[in-house]
């Protein structure tokens, strides 16, 4: 404390003039420690204060510990005797066990309250019932209600009294058959004043409150069944169609005791072959009745359903919907009956399928019936046959082997293998018969499925069936082009025996028809699958097919996976939106197979066409006489040794220009003439010499060969095609001295640059002027440039400068 007093007074007093301000620092240490006296006395009250309510806290507390202790003897001396027992634990046991039966006594009385109230709202319900139906609808309702409200609880209970609401639920649908009981004897009894099931245009003017009013009732009676349902998404998603409504199932059981009178038993209209007799009845029914319906019936169910969750289902707002969703449950059980008896023959069953997809397909469109939601279609009668009921297997099993023996059958027929010159057009590549049926019975097929509801039916049919009969027919004919192949090879000649006939058989245009049978079928068919893609049958399935491998959704049953999708259908399933829907298709995969076949068929053709023509062309090549020909002898005749080209050509064009389409002829044609122009520039042009007049009968043989192309093909096509060989037959063939030419061996290049004609003043395209043999002979040989250029003036863009040196060292005069 003293160091803490000098730092005090060294700090306030550092010099003498701080002296003078001693007084002052004197009253204000003086002011402090009474502040702190002050601080300190407030400090000691508040302490004292606090022990004192601490220890009133303690009294307290000890006090109700005493309290409670005496209490609790007390009580448990009290349980002794009242239990009876020694201990304090098997006196709470026993106590606990009886209480437990308390509880069980207060449920049990509960149980009982609840089941009067039951037993009254049902009598009450029952009386007022028949005297005044406003009155026998209101305890109904409450019941109702008692019975949709005790639902959650007993899930919250974890199903703690099942008995009960067992109990109640039995009860409140005895009353609702009760009820329903009355009112639809009410309503029949007025349909009968109508002389119902006679169809009339409207109610008579005298029962229209009377059928008001039962109509109504029964509305009122289903409403909050219906509006549960409508809340209720499982209940909604497990039915195809909604329930029907009340009054109609009373107006439709006069027709339905009359359908069945007529299509059951030993009736003639009771026929199992004949399937559409009863639904041609029900679309007569449905037609016949749809305008008292909407007279006398439809401004009911608009008020009834106006502002509700229903007034968006048709089969509840619309009379002619409403009517024909009552009248199908009698045909679902006509149908269960007739395909429980026509499941073991193959053609009734199928034509039963057949008869529905068409009634289901009349109902959508006639009458326009979607009974869930405009936007949601109908699934028909043959999705509760076919999924439902479990007879889609055997359907398929049936088509299947239907469309196999079809398919058999046209392949066993003696014309299937010939071309059909008729069907397409001239221009067109000729399929034979088989692959037009094919193309025909699987167009059929696609009629017959294409109508169904369910995605993966519809992916059966198109993978197990069609595509099916597509790898068959590619088989079949791959398997043509191979046989083709090792009869004609020479090692299959020796191994397998292949006779002089068969030989015979393969060669010349018989051969050709072989192969071009292969080919046209193969491009008719990849043409056929092609336009298919773009149908809208099979884009809308490509969709949904991408749509569902994209998010992992089931594809179908039946089918393995999403790999064996691909590999039947296209690999681009499942891949991005910019690589799948821009370039996939259904039938990728197939198309593809059958493009390669397309390809190959058409290079076999191109093979065999060359390679007769080539044998045909060994005696041309064989000709050496071209150097000492004089132009008596080349008078214009074609050469002797083309006359078996010539004819070859004649024949193999004359045939493939009727059994092939234009485009795929010119693309042959362009490489027979490939072919042609190597042959005759390897073993004529570059290999003999010429003189003039034997350049003039090359000449003329190739442009007879040319003549002879065209004809069938196209005007210029085979000049175009050998542009070479005409381009080195036309540099051999130059005069000597062409016009204006240059003949002195000094020429400056002031005169070279005149020869081409040039004119630098005005800048227009040279004047090419016809320059002879020694002079083009000079610029070719000089440089590759000067080559080029004298090419160019020639109008030769194929030939290369070194193919015009060749050339020309073929000419006698220059060789001279």
């Amino acid at each position: 404390m003293d160091v803490r007093v000098q730092d005090y007074l060294d700090d306030k007093l550092q010099s003498l003039t701080d002296l003078e301000t001693l007084d002052s620092l004197l009253d204000n240490v003086k002011t402090q420690q009474e502040l702190l006296k002050q601080q300190l006395n407030d400090a000691r009250r508040e302490h004292d204060h606090a022990h004192q309510q601490d220890e009133q806290t303690n009294k307290s507390v000890r006090q109700k510990a005493q309290t409670f202790q005496k209490e609790q003897d007390d009580i448990d001396h009290r349980l002794l005797i009242i239990t009876q027992s020694e201990t304090s634990d098997d006196a709470v046991e026993k106590f606990n066990a009886s209480m437990g039966r308390l509880q069980k006594l207060d449920i049990a009385a509960g149980y009982v309250a609840l089941l009067k109230e039951v037993e009254a709202l049902r009598d009450e319900c029952t009386q007022s019932l028949g005297k005044s139906d406003q009155a026998a609808l209101a305890p109904y309702g409450r019941l109702q209600r008692l019975v949709t409200s005790l639902l959650p609880l007993q899930e919250a209970a974890e199903g703690a009294a099942p008995h009960l609401l067992d109990h109640l639920v039995a009860q409140v649908q005895n009353l609702r058959q009760t009820i329903r009981k009355s009112f639809a004897d009410d309503l029949d009894a007025t349909l009968k004043k109508m002389n119902w099931p006679q169809p009339t245009e409207t109610v008579p003017l005298a029962l229209e409150q009377e059928w008001a009013t039962n109509i109504r009732r029964l509305l009122y009676l289903q409403l909050p069944e219906l509006q549960d349902r409508e809340l209720d998404p499982n209940k909604r998603q497990s039915e195809d169609n909604p329930p029907a409504l009340l009054p109609l199932e009373v107006m439709v059981l006069p027709l339905e005791q009359r359908f069945t009178y007529h299509f059951s038993g030993n009736k003639p209209t009771n026929r199992l072959d004949k399937p559409e007799y009863f639904l041609s009845h029900t679309i007569d029914l449905i037609s016949k009745y749809s305008d008292f319906l909407q007279n006398a019936l439809q401004p009911l169910l608009a008020d009834r359903f106006r502002g509700s969750d229903l007034a968006f289902t048709p089969a509840y707002v619309d009379a002619t919907s409403a009517f024909i969703t009552a009248l199908l449950p009698m045909l679902q059980r006509k149908l269960i009956s007739v395909a429980s008896q026509v499941a073991q023959q193959p053609q009734l069953l199928s034509h039963l399928v057949h008869e529905l997809i068409l009634f289901d397909t009349a109902l959508q469109e006639s009458f326009t019936y979607t009974p869930v939601s405009p936007s949601v279609p109908w699934r028909g009668l043959s999705h509760f046959l076919l999924d439902k009921s479990g007879y889609f297997e055997k359907w398929l099993t049936v088509e299947r082997d239907f469309a196999l023996s079809r398919y058999q059958a046209i392949i066993d027929s003696p014309e299937a293998g010939e071309l059909d010159y008729d069907s397409v057009g001239s221009d067109a590549t000729k399929p034979t018969n088989a692959a037009i049926r094919v193309n025909d019975l699987l167009e059929t097929i696609t009629d017959s499925y294409k109508q169904l509801s369910s995605f993966s039916e519809k992916l059966r049919f198109l993978i197990d069936i069609q595509i099916a009969i597509f790898d068959q027919f590619h088989q079949r004919l791959h398997s043509s082009l191979e046989a083709f192949l090792s009869m004609t090879s020479s090692i299959a000649r020796t191994v397998h025996g292949v006779t002089r006939e068969d030989q015979t058989e393969l060669q010349g245009v018989k051969g050709l028809d072989r192969l071009c049978r292969v080919f046209g079928s193969a491009e008719y068919l990849e043409r056929a699958m092609r336009d298919w893609s773009d149908d809208i049958f099979f884009l809308e399935l490509w969709d949904e097919l991408q749509f569902r491998a994209r998010n992992k959704d089931g594809i179908s049953g039946g089918i393995s996976g999403l790999q064996e999708i691909q590999a039947k259908t296209s690999a681009s399933i499942g891949e991005d939106v910019l690589s799948s829907e821009t370039h996939g298709a259904l039938f990728d995969e197939t198309a593809a197979a059958y493009q390669r076949l397309r390809v190959r068929s058409e290079n076999i053709i191109v093979e065999t066409l060359t390679y007769n023509i080539r044998e045909a062309l060994k005696s041309y090549g064989r000709v050496n006489t071209w150097a000492s020909l004089t132009s008596s002898v080349a008078d214009g005749a074609i050469s002797s040794e083309l006359d078996a080209a010539l004819r070859l050509i004649n024949d193999y064009f004359g045939f493939l220009a009727k059994a092939v389409g234009k485009v795929p002829l010119r693309r042959m044609c362009r490489q027979v003439c490939a072919a042609i122009q190597t042959i005759i520039w390897d073993t004529v042009l570059v290999r003999h010499s010429f003189s003039t007049a034997g350049v003039a009968q090359l000449a003329a043989d190739v442009a007879a060969i040319c003549s002879q192309i065209d004809r069938y093909v196209s005007p210029g096509q085979a000049q175009m095609n050998m542009r070479r060989l005409m381009e080195g037959i036309t540099l051999i063939g130059l005069p000597v001295r062409g016009e204006n030419s240059q003949t002195q061996a000094d020429a400056t290049d002031e005169e070279d640059d005149a020869a081409w004609g040039e004119d630098e003043t005005n800048g227009e395209e040279p004047v090419r002027k016809q320059m002879g043999l020694f002079e083009v002979e000079r610029l070719v040989f000089m440089d590759n440039e000067s080559a080029r250029r004298a090419l160019d003036q020639l109008g030769m863009k194929v030939l290369t400068e070194g193919d015009a040196r060749v050339v020309l060292e073929k000419r006698v005069e220059l060789g001279s």
